[in-house]
C-alpha cells in the first residue's frame, strides 16, 4: 500500500515536532524502549508526512536530550538507538539556558540547596532507620573526599572536580534518578562560574580546607542519622562558598538560610 502524502498538512516549521511527539507515543506504548533502534530516515519520513531533514532536526533534538545516541555506517551499533541519558539532556538544557540568561545564576544555586537539603535528609533518615541493621553504603563519597585529602597534588579544578562528583555521589545514593540528574544539570551549569570564582578567594588553602571539614561533617551527619544538622551543614558548605568567590551576596545568603 503507497504510504497517504501527509506533508502539505504538515506545518514544515513545526514538522520536526510530529516526530517527537510520534517517538513520545512509542515510548509511552512500550513500542519502543531503551537499546531499540529508531526506524530509519527514510521510513520515519514517509510515515509521518514530513522531510527528511524534519527526521534529521528531531534526532538531533533527543540526541542533545539524551534520549538517543546515533552512529553511521553499517552493524548492530548504527542508526539512532534509544538510551535514555536523562543527566546528559538536563546538563546541556540549564547549562544553554544560564549561558542565554534564560536562568539566573542565583535561582540555579537556591535550587541546588533544595535539592541538596532533600538529599541529605533522605539519607540521614535511612542511616537512622538502618542503624540496628546494614549501615547506609557512603563508600564511594568517602573515596572521593580521600582522593580530595592529596595536598600538593590536586590542582583547584581537580578539587573542585571532585566536589562535584562527591555532592553527585549523595545525590545518587538516594536513589531517585530525577533528583541525581537535576542535580548534575544544576552544578554543570554553573561550573564555570564556580572555578571563575576561586581567584576571589582570600586564601584558596583557607577555603579548600574548610570545604574538606564541611565534607566529613556532613557524612558524619548522614551517618548518626542526624537529619538537621545535615541540612544545616550542606545549606552552610554551599552558600559559604558563594558568599566567599562575592557569588552571592552576604543578604542573598541570609535569605537562603532562613
Amino acid at each position: 500500500m503507497t504510504a497517504i502524502d501527509t506533508s502539505a498538512s504538515v506545518d514544515s516549521r513545526r514538522a520536526w515536532e510530529v516526530v517527537l511527539q510520534h517517538i513520545e507515543a512509542d515510548l509511552l506504548a512500550g513500542r519502543l524502549v531503551p537499546g531499540d533502534h529508531l526506524p530509519a530516515e527514510r521510513a520515519l519520513s514517509s510515515e509521518l508526512g514530513v522531510g527528511r531533514s524534519s527526521v534529521r532536526e528531531a534526532l538531533r533534538v533527543l540526541e542533545v536530550l539524551g534520549l538517543i545516541r546515533t552512529q553511521t555506517g553499517s552493524g548492530p551499533q548504527s542508526g539512532a538507538i534509544i538510551i535514555a541519558r536523562p543527566s546528559g539532556g538536563m546538563s546541556s538544557l540549564m547549562r544553554l539556558q544560564v549561558a542565554a540568561q534564560g536562568f539566573d545564576v542565583r535561582d540555579v544555586v537556591k535550587t541546588r540547596l533544595v535539592l541538596e537539603a532533600a538529599v541529605v535528609t533522605e539519607l540521614a533518615e535511612a542511616s537512622a532507620a538502618a542503624l540496628d541493621s546494614a549501615p547506609l553504603d557512603l563508600g564511594d563519597a568517602v573515596r572521593l573526599l580521600d582522593a580530595m585529602d592529596a595536598d600538593g597534588r590536586v590542582s583547584e579544578a581537580e578539587f573542585l572536580a571532585l566536589d562535584a562528583a562527591f555532592h553527585l555521589a549523595l545525590a545518587e545514593l538516594s536513589g531517585n534518578a530525577v533528583i541525581a540528574s537535576m542535580m548534575a544539570g544544576l552544578r554543570n551549569s554553573i561550573e564555570s562560574y564556580v572555578l571563575a570564582g576561586v581567584p576571589n578567594l582570600r586564601s584558596w588553602a583557607e577555603t579548600s580546607g574548610r570545604l574538606r571539614h564541611e565534607h566529613r561533617a556532613i557524612i558524619a551527619a548522614i551517618e548518626s542519622g542526624d537529619a538537621e544538622s545535615a541540612r544545616d551543614i550542606v545549606n552552610a558548605h554551599i552558600t559559604g562558598y558563594y558568599a566567599e568567590t562575592n557569588f552571592i551576596s552576604t543578604s542573598e545568603q541570609r535569605t537562603s538560610d532562613g
